[in-house]
Formats: structure tokens, C-alpha cells, sequence
């Protein structure tokens, strides 16, 4: 069906030549783009849909709803960074068997994280709802979404993982392939039920489920098509999810998973923040980072290269091939930012109006683009270099940045609220973007030594 081709490299664990890195760069880079450019679609078309048949309390629920999902997943992103990262570093040592290993226990930890969540997940919405303040629609209708889509949990989690483990295997095809079936599912399933059936609007959240499920079942083909002869005979269970041996992923996501409480200190502050200044303000600020998303998952398409190859050459002991891949990686980051910049200042209040038909919203999120031109040149460097740490398997550095982060937006916001209003908000999401990139750009040479100084232990 699709084939994967791991042609740019030499042999298992040998390396690339030095004139020939652009080109693997590309090829692992284009296919996440690919599939990345319809995940933030998704969320789009959701509120768009929202947007033209209900009305901003409508909208908020679903932002909302998908914070919520947002902040239960993020606790679980080691299952796609850390699987990446380990398995990108056994690709570059050859090491088939430790591939095997972590396939499997990367979906054990996936169904078993699931299983927490549907027993415990209604204690977080309640929480999560309580801390957020909004009106008691908006509150009900994100209740409505999150008891929808808390059952595509299992399907979710497994396909963090198994796309981790593609990626960590310089196999961004699969991948593409599979989010490319989700979002076009989650896309018409979630119109035709909200459009065409009686559900109304939390028809989105049926779209999403039925779409998720539809994904895993994709996966899983493709996995069994391309890697039963050459990893499927390297899985043993019993030695596989033996406590030592998970021991290593659990560490490692450990760090992962403190980093995410950084990530919701943001981008769950973000919206509960502008949720206080009313509903169409909470409506913009879902367009807006809707918008945002768009561009980080253009750069997000260089992380997971700068993962896999950053991974695969740190496991092969070439330091020379890594530093020359964090040099180029970095310029396209950049480049694409600079693009999307340019983009948002001459197009911005043109996407915003594509969302809704609110005047109110429209007329709100007019005086923010500014910010939304601001963030693409910033941020890019931010996150490709998360994908160069999380090829490195740099648990600890990143879970540190993050912590700062998330300090420099609470810190931004209280020092600007009362002079600059909403704006504060929007500054302090700023702010933890300089962070991210100033803290990680000064921590790497030493992350890079350490960082071989254990291969070499090896």
C-alpha cells in the first residue's frame, strides 16, 4: 500500500555522506508535513462548524472540551517523544531486538494509561470545569464533548505510540499515511453529524471517536504489512515487559510527563485566561491558537526529522553528522517562520473571518493579530529544538525548560494584566516561547558531550 524507503542512509548503522544530509532531511520531514498540515484542520473545521451553526457559547465549549483533552493527553506525550527517541537511538545501533522491545512496551504502556483515564477522567473534567471560568452553557456542552470522546482513548494513546516508534524507525510515511485517514475521517464524519443528523454540534466529538478507532485499525495494518518479517520474529512478551526493561521507558517518560505539567500551566492557562474576559474572547483565542497550530505543525514536520536523525546518529557515535544535522535543521525552521510570519500579517483577519460569522468574535480578534504575527519567527526554534532534545534523549534538560516556561508565563501575565488587559495573555504565551528557545540553544554543547560521553560508556 505504501512503501517505505530508507534508501538515504547507508546500511543499518552507518552513516550519511556529508553532502547527501539535505535530502534524508527532507524525506523524513515532508511526509510529517504532510500528514501534520490536516491534524490542525481538524480543531478548525470543528469550531468553523460551531462557529456557522451555534453560537460562541457553542465555540467555547469546544475549545474547551478540547483543552480538556489536551491536558489528559500531554500527560501521555512520552509515549510518542520517548518511544521516538529510543527507538531512533536502537535504529542507529542496529539493534533490531531493542526496536521490538520498545513496539511492545510502548502499546502496553498506551492501553494502560487508557484504562486510567476512563476510570479517572471524569474527576479532571470536574476539576479542570471548576478552575475555569465560564458560563454554565459552555460548561455543559464541553461536559457533552468530553464523555463523547473519552472512549477514543485507547485508539488515541496507541497511535502516540505506534507513530513514535515509526518516526524513531526513519519511517515518517506510515505516519503520514495515518493522520492523513484520521483528519480527513475526523473531518467528514464530524460535518455530516453535526450538519446532517440531529446530534447538532457535539456531533464533532462523534467524528473525532469514530475517526480514531478507524486510525488504529489503519496502524496496524501498515505495521504488520512492513515490519513482521524484520520485527515481529524480536517480540518476546514476557522478556519485553519484564519490569528492567521498562524501567528505561518509564525513567525517561518521567521526565516527559513533568514536562507536560509546564505545557498545561500554559496552554491550559492560555485558555482558561482569556475564558475571563468573556465568551467571544474565549472564542478568538481558540481561532487564534488554531491558527498557531497551523504553522508550529509545518515546523513540527523538521522536529521529528531533527528526532529521528539526531537519534539515529547520537546511537551511531557520529558526532559530526549531528551537528551538521541541527545546523540545517535549524535554517528550515526558520525559513518556514519567516514564511508564516509574512502570511499572518497580510492574511490574518481574513483566516479569522473563515471561523465565524460573529461580529463580536471578528471584531475582537482584530486588534490580537499582532501577536499572531509575532509568535511564527519566535517560536520555530523552540520547537524544532524539542525534537533535537527528544532524539538525544535529553529527558531532564527539556523537562527543566519547560518548568521556566511555564514560570515566565505566570510571571508575564501578573506583571501585565492590569496595564495591558487581554493582551497580557498573549504576551505571556510569548514569553515562554523565549524561553524555550534561549534555554535550550545555551544548554546544548554540554547536552551534545554528555550525550556521546554515554554512548561511548556503551
Amino acid at each position: 500500500m505504501f512503501s517505505i524507503k530508507t534508501s538515504p542512509f547507508k546500511g543499518e548503522r552507518g552513516g550519511l555522506h556529508l553532502e547527501g544530509l539535505r535530502l534524508p532531511i527532507l524525506r523524513l520531514a515532508v511526509p510529517s508535513i504532510l500528514a501534520n498540515i490536516t491534524v490542525p484542520l481538524v480543531g478548525m473545521v470543528d469550531i468553523a462548524i460551531a462557529g456557522h451553526i451555534a453560537d460562541a457559547s457553542a465555540m467555547g465549549g469546544i475549545a474547551i472540551g478540547a483543552m480538556l483533552f489536551s491536558l489528559l493527553y500531554w500527560n501521555f506525550g512520552f509515549l510518542r517523544v520517548g518511544t521516538g527517541g529510543l527507538t531512533a537511538q536502537a535504529y542507529g545501533r542496529g539493534d533490531t531486538a531493542d526496536r521490538a522491545a520498545l513496539l511492545t512496551q510502548s502499546l502496553f504502556l498506551a492501553l494502560s494509561s487508557a484504562l486510567l483515564l476512563l476510570l479517572t477522567g471524569w474527576l479532571v473534567v470536574e476539576i479542570a470545569l471548576a478552575l475555569t471560568p465560564c458560563t454554565s452553557t459552555v460548561a455543559s456542552f464541553a461536559r457533552d464533548y468530553y464523555h463523547v470522546r473519552i472512549w477514543a482513548a485507547p485508539a488515541t494513546l496507541s497511535l502516540m505510540a505506534l507513530k513514535g516508534w515509526f518516526i524513531g524507525s526513519q519511517n515518517t510515511v506510515s505516519p503520514m499515511a495515518v493522520d492523513i485517514i484520521v483528519n480527513v475521517a475526523n473531518m467528514f464524519f464530524s460535518y455530516y453529524l453535526a450538519v446532517c443528523t440531529p446530534l447538532g454540534p457535539i456531533g464533532v466529538a462523534w467524528g473525532t471517536l469514530i475517526a480514531q478507532w478507524l486510525g488504529l485499525l489503519v496502524a496496524l495494518v501498515l505495521l504488520t504489512v512492513h515490519y513482521r518479517r524484520t520485527v515481529f520474529p524480536h517480540i518476546h512478551l514476557r522478556g519485553n515487559l519484564h519490569w528492567q526493561r521498562l524501567r528505561r521507558m518509564l525513567g525517561f517518560g518521567g521526565n516527559l510527563m513533568l514536562r507536560s505539567l509546564g505545557f498545561m500551566v500554559v496552554y491550559v492557562g492560555f485558555t482558561a485566561l482569556t475564558s475571563a474576559y468573556g465568551d467571544a474572547a474565549l472564542a478568538v483565542g481558540a481561532v487564534m491558537m488554531q491558527l498557531f497550530m497551523l504553522f508550529s505543525y509545518f515546523v513540527d514536520g523538521f522536529a521529528y526529522a531533527g528526532e529521528a536523525l539526531v537519534g539515529r546518529f547520537i546511537g551511531a557515535g557520529d558526532r559530526l553528522q549531528t551537528q551538521r544535522a541541527v545546523r540545517q535543521l535549524m535554517a528550515w525552521c526558520l525559513a518556514v517562520g519567516l514564511v508564516f510570519t509574512l502570511l499572518y500579517a497580510l492574511c490574518g483577519q481574513g483566516m479569522v473571518n473563515l471561523f465565524t460569522t460573529d461580529t463580536a468574535v471578528r471584531a475582537d480578534a482584530h486588534p490580537l493579530l499582532l501577536w499572531l504575527v509575532a509568535m511564527p519567527l519566535v517560536s520555530s526554534a523552540a520547537f524544532m529544538w524539542d525534537g533535537i532534545y527528544i532524539g538525544a534523549t535529553a529527558g531532564r534538560q527539556v523537562r527543566d525548560c519547560m518548568f521556566l516556561a511555564a514560570l515566565a508565563f505566570v510571571l508575564t501575565y501578573v506583571a501585565l494584566r492590569l496595564p495591558c488587559g487581554i493582551h497580557a495573555v498573549y504576551a505571556a504565551y510569548l514569553a515562554h516561547l523565549v524561553v524555550r528557545t534561549l534555554y535550550l540553544w545555551v544548554k546544548w554543547p554540554r547536552t551534545l558531550s554528555l550525550r556521546f560521553h554515554r554512548e561511548n560508556e556503551k
